[in-house]
């Protein structure tokens, strides 16, 4: 599916745009026309406590306006009510409209205790993680659908970290972390209720496993030119993407006129892949939460033969 123009005209929000899939996404948004207001606390002149100078809403701004769109970056952080409501009425007198919702926000990788049970885990820490994957979502859309809903249309994302399919019947320990990854499903399952009688569709849409920024400089010490390296410390790590992939996916569903057929699903960029034809940038389509399911983790080899 190209999408090259077909958003021209539209303006969405990437609540949560720093880096990683959300920059993707709002640049592929961008590419295919869109105004994208790219929102963040990392900016040049304040770095957030999981931020790095390098990746700031500013740059992934100048980098939907090289793309093709047009790019705004406007710093909030989105537990705070009133920097979210300035927001959608900057949105609202600047634009007069709202077309694509994508909640992305996150930003609790690092107070995870990955080998804590639920009563060892920090308490503040992980009542943080709740507040950063879930509250964030809910303060966004509270403001955000009113300016979305005015004409029919619209759409909502929400980004989480697994399917509907992987993480119902799986634990995705620490227990706070399971929580903030289960809770944008439920939420798009249940702004699929109430959406369509304004003509509007809400989807969770997961990415596989990201070769974020963080993943290649922190964990795998490599780049994305050499990302493949990478699998000589685990094997699986072969079936990774890059974030532009599931940029390429949220395009897609905001360039669908029949979105709405997808209203309440649980998606993956790697399964959007198949339903819109899109690659990943160097051409292949990982599915890697099939991968996940179908191929022992635990085995010292790998083979993504079929799976990209």
């Amino acid at each position: 599916m190209n999408t090259t123009g077909a958003l021209a005209g539209k303006v969405a929000l990437v609540a949560g745009a720093t880096r990683g899939s959300g920059r993707a996404m709002a640049v592929e948004l961008g590419r295919a026309g869109a105004t994208v207001y790219a929102t963040g606390r990392t900016t040049r002149e304040h770095v957030s406590e999981v931020g790095r100078a390098s990746e700031t809403i500013e740059g992934t701004a100048e980098l939907v306006d090289e793309a093709g769109g047009r790019g705004v970056a406007v710093p909030v952080d989105h537990l705070e009510p009133g920097q979210v409501r300035a927001l959608i009425e900057r949105i609202d007198d600047e634009q007069g409209r709202l077309d694509v919702l994508v909640n992305d926000i996150w930003g609790g990788d690092h107070l995870v205790q990955w080998d804590r049970k639920m009563w060892e885990h920090d308490l503040e820490q992980g009542m943080r993680m709740l507040r950063l994957g879930i509250e964030t979502h809910i303060v966004t859309s509270r403001y955000a659908i009113p300016l979305l809903i005015r004409r029919p249309g619209g759409l909502v994302v929400e980004v989480t970290d697994g399917t509907e399919e992987y993480n119902g019947p799986h634990y995705r320990k620490p227990f706070y972390y399971d929580l903030a990854k289960y809770g944008p499903l439920r939420m798009a399952r249940a702004l699929a209720e109430e959406l369509p009688e304004y003509g509007a569709t809400a989807v969770c849409l997961t990415p596989g496993w990201l070769r974020s920024e963080a993943m290649l400089d922190t964990h795998f010490k490599v780049t994305e030119e050499n990302w493949l390296d990478g699998a000589a410390q685990n094997p699986h790590f072969a079936i990774s993407e890059s974030p532009v992939f599931v940029g390429r996916a949220v395009a897609s569903l905001a360039a669908d006129p029949d979105v709405a057929r997808l209203n309440g699903q649980s998606l993956s960029s790697g399964g959007l892949a198949k339903e819109y034809g899109f690659t990943d940038a160097d051409g292949s389509a990982p599915d890697a939460w099939r991968y996940l399911v179908e191929v022992d983790q635990e085995s010292p080899t790998a083979d993504v033969t079929g799976y990209r």
